[in-house]
């Protein structure tokens, strides 16, 4: 059931690996305990690097639309891990309204839907969808690649403005799967009674993965010293650069600037751990947005100030046409896994505090250095077929999927522990959290 994965299982990570499984014990009881004191987001995605030498989050996604992806051994977990998240909210919950992205209508990501609508009835629940698109006016059918069809209706709000629901269905818990790029609305403002999930600051019109790589670098630092390893190799070097506008080469300079000091860094790190002969390379990304747009890799800060007009113009507007004025540059994780010789990196996927699944997100014409999130990628589960086997301390490093999986899982971990930080500390209304 593993798919046939090459991997950079070498060095540093070797080490990672060891201390990780020798630590379970402790990392499960520091996990617990964190738990208690903040709230895991209802659900989230974290897309990993494997670059031999560290093992690093590099996005986290909280509106995960690709459930459709994981394996279907997965499915009973996954319910067990949605049944929890219900109870935390609305513990007698009856009905569910899903508010998918409208926009997205391509059978991958309708299929997605499909398959969350089924794990959320596996709980006993009633779940219909809801859109708040001003082109949805009436019921209206959505085809689904094996025949069957999903409907997805306009939202209302009740009678006295406080819930929101369909004409004839009042939902306990309104599940967004819609990131918000093109902002808030109205209609899912000031909501009361009703559990709102993720909270609207999660969406990209108010998120910023600034503020998430901040977090990071917290939780980084207190795993490091958990388990006695340097926190770099959980996590990746990054900066911020604000006020640019590449369309009309504002701010250019002080980007590049920022990048060169990004590289000094990383070439310290590289040369503390004896990689002088490794190039190292940086992601620039902007601080809000989603879909892997807006992403390039760059291997020299003289590439800032050369961009081509189209370079500019593919790097100045994301989803839904919002504009980038505010960039992250982010050191650039290598990935050294491949699958029937195509890149590949792990996507870990969770609900609440529980790693669900997951899959080897693969393109073809990728290189190591470069965004896999982009159209031409496809996607193979991840193999847990040995879903409940127990991890193996006694196993040789990078031969036991067990093993493999489970450190996926711890680093996914992290990087969903950031996120519940970043929600707390950027919620408008932290009295309510």
């Amino acid at each position: 059931m593993v798919p046939h994965l090459a991997t950079a299982q070498t060095g540093p990570l070797l080490d990672l690996e060891k201390k990780i499984l020798e630590a379970t014990p402790a990392i499960e009881r520091w996990f617990r305990l964190e738990w208690q004191e903040h709230t895991p987001p209802f659900y989230c995605s974290v897309d990993l690097r494997n670059a031999g030498y560290k093992l690093a989050p590099v996005d986290t996604n909280l509106f995960p639309g690709g459930f459709n992806n994981l394996a279907s051994e997965m499915l009973p977990l996954t319910v067990q891990a949605a049944m929890a998240a219900v109870d935390k909210y609305c513990p007698d919950a009856r009905n569910l309204l899903l508010v998918p992205d409208a926009d997205r209508r391509s059978p991958i990501y309708l299929q997605n839907v499909a398959r969350l609508m089924q794990i959320f009835r596996q709980t006993g629940l009633h779940v219909r969808l809801g859109t708040f698109s001003p082109e949805i006016t009436e019921p209206t059918p959505l085809a689904l690649p094996d025949g069957n069809m999903l409907v997805l209706e306009p939202l209302v709000r009740s009678a006295n403005g406080r819930r929101v629901g369909l004409p004839d269905f009042d939902p306990c818990t309104i599940l967004l799967n819609n990131d918000l790029s093109g902002g808030i609305p109205s209609i899912l403002e000031n909501v009361h009674e009703q559990a709102l999930l993720p909270p609207l600051h999660a969406g990209w019109a108010l998120r910023r993965k600034s503020n998430h790589l901040k977090a990071l670098d917290e939780v980084a630092k207190k795993f490091g010293k958990l388990i006695d390893i340097d926190p770099w190799l959980v996590n990746p070097l990054h900066s911020t650069c604000a006020e640019v506008d590449l369309r009309e080469n504002v701010g250019t300079e002080a980007l590049a600037d920022d990048v060169s000091a990004l590289f000094s860094k990383i070439k310290k790190k590289y040369k503390e751990y004896g990689m002088k002969e490794r190039k190292p390379f940086v992601i620039l990304k902007p601080d809000a947005g989603t879909y892997g747009m807006g992403i390039m890799t760059i291997k020299d800060a003289s590439e800032v100030r050369d961009l081509t007009p189209a370079q500019r113009a593919r790097m100045s507007v994301v989803k839904d046409g919002v504009a980038v004025t505010d960039l992250i540059i982010q050191e650039g994780v290598p990935t050294f896994e491949s699958i029937d010789d195509a890149v590949a990196e792990p996507v870990v996927y969770m609900i609440d505090r529980y790693v669900v699944g997951g899959f080897y997100r693969v393109h073809a014409e990728r290189g190591i250095d470069q965004n896999l999130n982009a159209p031409g990628s496809q996607f193979v589960p991840l193999a847990f077929a040995q879903q409940h086997a127990m991890p193996d301390p006694k196993a040789k490093p990078g031969t036991a999927a067990p093993n493999r999986f489970y450190v996926y899982g711890v680093v996914a971990r992290l990087g969903m522990l950031a996120a519940s930080l970043e929600l707390e500390r950027t919620d408008p209304n932290p009295e309510v959290y």
